[in-house]
């Protein structure tokens, strides 16, 4: 995809041409890093943006917005703002915003079709420049009904048709590993506790798969009974899967959890009834939030490239936002991830 266009709606003003003198560049290199509108280099764009945080730089954004005929506001949609992942994410988008003087409106969906298709067709009369949404109910014919003029980057689901950006984890090859890790010290009875037949995001589906590819490629064969579906992604939800896989005819001795919140409550269910972790049960989760590095054991985890998820979406958005007529073609963009190993399959593990 094309990484920014050049924008001329940022007025050169004194106080402009100062960060341009102090960062040893144009005017409209400074503009371009103001509005992320134009390939800049990282280098210069570290070096410009440290003048504008010295000197204390504020574009005026109110002629700003009234000579190109925007807002300077974006909207975020996320499923839950109590979610420790959506929260720590939602704050790297706001900072991500931030940097260039775009105010962010946070919306909650709770996975809610009729909340995501009112934002995405603009039916809540809400004046924003682009939207960035994490759709949980909306299908892919959904979104595509829906498609509207507004710019929007989609979380977590692959765009349909090419109507939108889309910035994701590979679920598949990062639950693959997660499993390959548990089957790698010995463990044969794997659980996977977080289906969600329920939503049509596709995520849970595609951790699911790559669970079971880990499986096969091992020449274990996965059960049905084994496979734990969940209403929604929290502690107890956990636990309750956790307590079901235990009270069946075999015992799991490792479960990879779709989320971290579900591994938590994974492991609360665990220490009550007595079992050890890592000894009698392995525990991998999915989002490395604060609260999996401060259980006991720490939690073992599949680690998104968050920010780079909150600047990738918001690059995508400000692409198209600065594209005349919306003409920049859909991108489909997968981010890093890596696989920190602690405690809770590792005794005493370090974390890498």
């Amino acid at each position: 995809m094309t990484w920014g266009r050049a924008c001329h709606d940022v007025r050169v003003s004194s106080s402009l041409k100062d960060v341009a003198a102090r960062a040893g560049v144009s005017a409209r290199t400074v503009s371009n890093v103001v509005n992320g509108s134009a390939r800049v280099s990282e280098q210069t764009r570290v070096r410009v943006q440290e003048a504008i945080d010295e000197l204390g730089y504020r574009p005026n954004l109110a002629a700003r917005s009234l000579r190109a005929g925007r807002t300077g506001i974006i909207g975020l949609a996320i499923p839950e703002l109590h979610s420790p992942y959506f929260a720590e994410l939602a704050g790297l988008i706001v900072d991500e915003a931030h940097r260039r003087s775009w105010t962010v409106i946070i919306d909650q969906t709770r996975g809610d079709a009729e909340a995501e298709r009112r934002l995405l067709t603009g039916d809540g009369g809400r004046v924003m420049d682009g939207l960035v949404i994490s759709p949980w109910a909306l299908g892919a014919p959904d979104l595509t009904a829906t498609a509207r003029p507004l710019p929007v980057v989609l979380l977590g689901e692959r765009s349909p048709q090419g109507m939108a950006d889309r910035v994701a984890v590979d679920n598949v090859a990062a639950a693959e590993e997660a499993t390959a890790h548990l089957l790698s010290s010995g463990r044969r009875r794997i659980a996977a506790i977080g289906l969600q037949p329920h939503l049509e995001n596709g995520t849970a589906r595609q951790r699911a798969e790559g669970y079971r590819r880990a499986l096969r490629s091992a020449g274990v064969t996965p059960r049905a009974g084994w496979e734990r579906s969940v209403t929604a992604l929290h502690r107890e939800d956990g636990a309750r899967a956790m307590a079901e896989l235990l009270d069946g005819d075999a015992a799991p001795d490792a479960v990879f959890a779709f989320s971290d919140e579900l591994a938590l409550g994974a492991l609360h269910t665990a220490h009550a009834r007595g079992l050890r972790v890592p000894e009698d049960l392995a525990v991998v989760g999915f989002d490395d939030i604060e609260d999996g590095r401060f259980s006991h054991p720490p939690l073992t985890t599949v680690s998104p490239d968050k920010r780079q998820i909150a600047a990738r979406a918001l690059q995508c958005l400000a692409d198209r936002i600065y594209s005349p007529r919306n003409e920049v073609p859909a991108a489909d963009l997968t981010i890093p991830h890596r696989l920190v190993v602690r405690g809770s399959t590792v005794g005493d593990a370090a974390t890498r």
